[in-house]
């Protein structure tokens, strides 16, 4: 990889070539020197990045220090002992050398998840990683994943977890490069960004049910408002922008514990909650499982796309002492050991409807060449109950409707921990692919 260093810019190029000039006066040679102290001591200051282009207006004040450039960061290693382990089972370890980023350095973190601005008193819970039972999960290297991704491009689709985690890895690429806006709309729901150095493309598209999708009323029986859910048809927000994506991360779950009106060939069928007369009222799992095949259904429809499908398996709650409306909160200050809790009740039917609709999309994809890889993040964050935001997404005096927040991620967090989960299947995406190719079938 190319590193662009400070000599090779303009202002840090020292030009000798006119050594035969003959000597300005004192005083001149004086405003000279002045004038490159000036410039060499203010540009560093307005462009802290120097060696990362960004146009992003919102970096505020943050002193961000360039990375020193490590060769050995591009060497990618893969472990054989990957093949046979299961990195998504493990335990959480601490972890000292956490966070690699602060919200004083990223502008990425979203106001409501930036859990130290707004007071939170402790700071353990950015200190752990994530340790499988039977290898070893590298940290991140963000050297290493944006030479992978260098060319291609990666989208996020689904609800405001999938943003958080797009958020997650912005801050942890931050180390390396910001990227810089390239959004054709000002609707923070469906953001671009481009990694100038990598020719890399991030990209956000907003669909909390993976399915067309419309508020019939914006209070309902909770007042979280109530949803007309067309199980049957594709969200052609983002079904009709994937085809140029090499990665496509979708990602689906909290949503559906809302209201809902389940319509199918244009006519209910049941609902979710809606507390209607002669309506069916059906267990979340009855929508969930027919969106999550929908979306699955519009990518293997898709004649132009290429790509890879992720499905990021769902993060679950932590409310305890009550429900996310009656007073639940998550105050926990560790983690759980994995013999301390077990994945069950509706947690667990959400797991495995994801699973058996996973299982189906990836055969029907794969009669059409497609890939389907699964980042099955929920067992590692059922053991996380500290890293929610709860109060702490806000200023305690502050006029705002907020419940306490277990549900997001607090940034830096245990949401980082996706990145190495992420970095690990593009790695053993790149080894499967060599394999294929030396072993052709057929």
């Amino acid at each position: 990889m190319k590193v662009t260093t400070s000599d090779q810019l303009p202002y840090g190029k020292n030009n000798n070539n006119n050594q035969g000039t003959t000597l300005k006066s004192t005083s001149k040679t004086l405003i000279l020197v002045t004038l490159t102290l000036i410039i060499l001591t203010v540009v560093p200051l307005y462009y802290p990045l120097h060696r990362y282009p960004s146009t992003h207006a919102s970096t505020g004040d943050a002193t961000v220090v360039s990375p020193v450039y490590h060769p050995q960061d591009e060497v990618i290693t893969i472990n054989d002992n990957h093949h046979k382990c299961d990195v998504f089972s493990g335990e959480w370890v601490p972890n000292p050398d956490a966070p690699y980023y602060t919200n004083m350095t990223c502008w990425a973190i979203h106001e409501h998840q930036n859990c130290q601005k707004y007071g939170r008193p402790d700071s353990d819970f950015m200190k752990w990683k994530w340790k499988p039972d039977g290898c070893h999960l590298p940290v991140f290297n963000p050297y290493q994943f944006l030479e992978i991704v260098r060319d291609k491009s990666l989208a996020f689709v689904g609800d405001s977890v999938g943003r958080n985690q797009m958020q997650s890895l912005i801050c942890m690429l931050s180390r390396v490069e910001y990227p810089i806006d390239k959004s054709t709309t000002k609707d923070e729901n469906f953001k671009h960004w481009y990694y100038v150095s990598y020719n890399f493309t991030l990209a956000t598209y907003w669909s909390p049910f993976l399915v067309k999708a419309q508020e019939a009323s914006s209070d309902g029986p909770t007042h979280t408002g109530l949803f007309d859910l067309y199980l049957d048809e594709f969200d052609e927000k983002w079904t009709t922008q994937i085809d140029g994506f090499n990665y496509l991360i979708i990602n689906a779950g909290h949503w559906f514990w809302r209201p809902a009106l389940y319509y199918v060939n244009r006519q209910v069928v049941g609902c979710r909650f809606c507390q209607l007369e002669n309506i069916t009222d059906y267990p979340m799992t009855f929508g969930y499982r027919k969106a999550i095949r929908t979306a699955f259904n519009a990518i293997n429809s898709r004649q132009n796309f290429k790509g890879i499908t992720i499905l990021r398996t769902f993060a679950p709650m932590h409310f305890e002492g009550g429900e996310w409306n009656s007073g639940g909160d998550c105050v926990r200050k560790m983690p759980f050991k994995s013999n301390e809790i077990t994945l069950e009740g509706v947690n667990l039917e959400l797991y495995m409807t994801q699973i058996e609709e996973f299982k189906r999309g990836e055969k029907m994809g794969k009669n059409k060449g497609l890939k389907y890889r699964l980042l099955d993040t929920t067992q590692a964050m059922l053991l996380r109950p500290d890293g929610h935001p709860s109060r702490y997404g806000h200023w305690p005096n502050e006029n705002v409707t907020l419940y306490n927040d277990c549900v997001h991620w607090c940034l830096p967090g245990p949401i980082d921990t996706w990145s190495d989960f992420l970095l690990h299947t593009l790695k053993m995406e790149g080894l499967r692919s060599v394999e294929e190719k030396s072993h052709p079938r057929g």
